[in-house]
């Protein structure tokens, strides 16, 4: 059974959110020592993230772009928000693919030089993610 296109941006924004709760559980168990614990936490937020852009390309190629209906102060507020998004979410790509190689190699202090960039920049396009998609479909702006 098919998945209609038009719940893809549900399902993105669920996986980008579902992505930032991990995060934050690995960033805690890794703050607690739990190795173990933050290792399952984090390749399962790169899953999650990995779903998140196969959906994602998906539903732009077959369906295009949605456009802000705002206008105003909240339409500059969505559009730097947007666009802050848009290139983090470009640079976080090589940064998660670096990060993940050196821990996964056992390289601990390189991993964890990376990671400190890493980790807020992921979280804070998880997050973000959210918010558009929050605004895009879920808000009623005056036209």
């Amino acid at each position: 059974m098919a998945i209609p296109l038009s719940d893809f941006p549900t399902i993105e924004a669920f996986l980008n959110g579902t992505s930032g709760v991990l995060l934050a559980c690995g960033y805690f168990s890794i703050r607690r020592k739990n190795v173990s614990v933050h290792r399952a936490f984090m390749l399962s937020a790169f899953g999650t993230s990995c779903a998140f852009l196969c959906f994602y390309l998906w539903d732009h190629f077959h369906a295009g772009i949605k456009y802000f209906p705002g206008t105003g102060a909240i339409r500059t507020f969505y559009l730097g928000l947007l666009g802050t998004h848009s290139v983090l979410a470009a640079v976080i790509v090589p940064l998660v693919l670096i990060t993940l190689y050196r821990a996964l190699r056992s390289r601990f202090p390189q991993h964890r030089k990376i990671a400190r960039w890493t980790f807020p920049i992921w979280m804070y396009v998880s997050i973000t993610g959210v918010m558009v998609y929050w605004m895009l479909y879920h808000v009623n702006f005056p036209r």
